[in-house]
């Protein structure tokens, strides 16, 4: 197989290949580079139901945080606001509407905070 830009995206010696860098993804170079998301500074906060049966998350994105980090402030911001979650693919969600306490628990550690969505 081949992607649409030339590159290799699966070999049948080591799986999946990194189009960027032609690596295997277990060995991926380019991964390792960009491990702290770029964006403007600006933690968004939301509260999302979509996709979620009805039930309310908190949304939070654009932190500027390896994946370590990001999970230990997630598993903080959890415990303060009292209910579980999840950190993936560099997006913390605590189940439940805690926006506004998400956003003052932010701003009190030094994160610049706006709140997002309607």
């Amino acid at each position: 197989m081949r992607h649409s830009g030339g590159g290799l995206v699966y070999s049948t010696e080591s799986g999946r290949m990194c189009p960027a860098c032609r690596q295997p993804v277990a060995r991926c170079t380019c991964k390792q580079a960009a491990s702290v998301p770029a964006g403007d500074g600006i933690v968004r906060v939301q509260r999302e139901t979509k996709g979620r049966g009805g039930k309310a998350v908190t949304v939070l994105r654009g932190l500027p945080l390896e994946a370590a980090a990001l999970a230990k402030l997630g598993q903080e911001l959890k415990a303060a606001c009292g209910s579980g979650g999840t950190v993936k693919d560099g997006v913390v969600e605590v189940q439940g509407d805690h926006v506004d306490k998400a956003m003052a628990w932010l701003q009190q550690r030094g994160f610049r905070v706006k709140r997002a969505g309607g």
